[in-house]
C-alpha cells in the first residue's frame, strides 16, 4: 500500500557497490587527465557523443518494431 519509508538490506548494498564504482571512475579519470592532459576531456566528449547517437539510434528501433514480453 503505497511507498516504504525504509530501505531493505540489497538497497542498501547496491547504493554501497554503486559509490564505490563511481568513486573509482573519478580516481581513474584523475590519474589519467594527469598523464593526458587536457585531451582526455575532448576525448570523453566524442566517446559521450557517440554513446548519445548510439542509443538515440537503438531507441529508435524500439519505437520502431516493438515487441511484448
Amino acid at each position: 500500500e503505497g511507498y516504504h519509508k525504509a530501505m531493505g538490506n540489497r538497497q542498501v548494498q547496491m547504493i554501497a557497490i554503486g559509490g564505490a564504482i563511481g568513486t573509482g571512475l573519478f580516481l581513474g579519470a584523475g590519474a589519467r587527465l594527469q598523464m593526458a592532459g587536457p585531451a582526455l576531456a575532448l576525448v570523453y566528449l566524442i566517446c559521450g557523443l557517440f554513446s548519445f547517437f548510439i542509443l538515440r539510434a537503438l531507441g529508435e528501433l524500439v519505437l520502431h518494431r516493438p515487441s511484448s514480453g
